[in-house]
């Protein structure tokens, strides 16, 4: 494979990590389900009533998640009753919490009441709201997009795609087209 300039990887990958992290949780009762169980809920009724989903939905997406490894089942038993299954977060399903808050708050800036958002994270230590911050490993705060770079990885598997007809503007021009840099993505 002939390396690529930075920030023109190729647009699709075998390998792509969003595509495989969207695979597992990229659907609204996944990430319903994900908020309910930081919250601390682990009873499937309980996880009903708090994100509505239809009992059928619930379960599959449950199950989802356990195949996945982001949840694990505990059994319990209520006195009189029969085992049942609780379901906890792993450490792969806890390493979700900063992508969750992330998304809550682009919804807290972009998509709240004029009241403001809804729930507010606090550090339970002092009570300061939560703030997360992007930085490289030197330390340095990345403001966003246009202070990254993508460059190839060590398991980069391009995706070869072939196309369905012959293009006579595209002789010569092997592989897909690149990925616009993130320097000039919204430049427009």
């Amino acid at each position: 494979m002939n390396e690529a300039a930075p920030g023109n990887l190729p647009l699709r990958m075998d390998n792509c990590s969003i595509e495989r992290a969207l695979g597992v949780v990229g659907e609204k009762w996944t990430f319903l389900v994900l908020r309910e169980a930081f919250g601390g809920v682990r009873r499937f009724a309980d996880m009903q009533t708090a994100t509505g989903a239809p009992r059928q939905v619930l379960s599959a997406r449950l199950t989802r998640l356990v195949e996945e490894g982001l949840l694990r089942k505990v059994p319990y038993r209520e006195p009189g009753q029969r085992q049942r299954d609780e379901y906890r977060l792993t450490q792969m399903g806890l390493d979700l919490y900063p992508t969750l808050v992330a998304l809550m708050q682009w919804g807290d800036r972009y998509l709240s009441d004029r009241e403001g958002p809804p729930v507010r994270i606090t550090h339970r230590g002092c009570g300061a709201p939560v703030e997360q911050h992007f930085r490289c490993a030197e330390g340095h705060e990345v403001s966003g997009p246009r202070e990254v770079t993508a460059v190839p990885g060590p398991g980069i598997r391009p995706r070869v795609t072939k196309p369905a007809s012959p293009d006579p503007g595209s002789a010569g021009r092997p592989g897909s087209p690149p990925l616009a840099s993130p320097a000039s993505a919204g430049s427009a």
